[in-house]
């Protein structure tokens, strides 16, 4: 998989894949990251790439010309014929699921446009992006971290970067449950003990007992997920 995030601020990049199941990733060399600064598709001479929006209003937009530009040099690579999707991170677009994640990781080849001020000229939207990502009811001041969520979420889901697929198929939100209490040594700590049956053995009972905390946990935080699994 390879994976291009086009930015105003590309040092705020360089070391997230220095740690966790990033680092891990790019050991095994399961994906590629390329870093666009925006700023170098500019046609100014101070490499200006934002400017009023028309009707007035407050803020500035970024500029059709150079993240249109950033965003064909990007699909011009041999490399990039097939597989594109073209993600503009947005307070407007659609909120971000496991599932979209889990789409998201069998692409080859995805662009992500890291959005900045008051947006982006729609232009652009209409010529050149196919999906438009948001991480939630609230806003930020870039595309930035939204990108470095989707980076995440994406890249740990790729085949080998986390040696367990059953630890996958066990996390939050798989299959519209929450995940179900952890537990780990020492047995008691500050009179809390770990549940008997954790000790058992008995992986059957085990696992209906998690099934069960799981459904309870879900039910009780997110009944719009419990619904969707009942």
């Amino acid at each position: 998989m390879v994976i291009n995030i086009i930015t105003i601020f590309p040092k705020m990049f360089e070391n997230i894949f220095e740690y966790g199941i990033l680092k891990e990733a790019f050991s095994k060399n399961l994906c590629k990251v390329n870093i666009f600064d925006l700023r170098d598709f500019s046609e100014d001479r101070h490499r200006k790439v934002d400017d009023r929006p028309y009707g007035g209003g407050a803020g500035m937009v970024l500029t059709p010309g150079p993240l249109d530009r950033a965003i064909n040099f990007i699909k011009s690579g041999k490399a990039h014929k097939q597989g594109q999707k073209t993600i503009l991170l947005t307070p407007k677009g659609n909120m971000l699921k496991q599932r979209m994640i889990k789409e998201l990781s069998l692409v080859e080849n995805i662009i992500l446009v890291c959005g900045r001020y008051e947006g982006v000229d729609q232009r652009v939207i209409d010529l050149d992006i196919d999906l438009e990502i948001s991480i939630g009811d609230y806003v930020l001041s870039g595309g930035e971290i939204p990108a470095m969520v989707l980076l995440d979420g994406i890249i740990r889901l790729l085949p080998g970067v986390i040696g367990k697929r059953e630890s996958l198929a066990a996390e939050s939100f798989e299959n519209n449950l929450l995940d179900y209490p952890q537990y780990t040594r020492p047995f008691e700590y500050k009179g809390l003990k770990v549940p008997e049956i954790l000790l058992s053995g008995d992986h059957q009972k085990i696992k209906k007992w998690r099934e069960q905390k799981a459904s309870e946990i879900t039910r009780k935080r997110r009944p719009d997920l419990f619904d969707k699994k009942t």
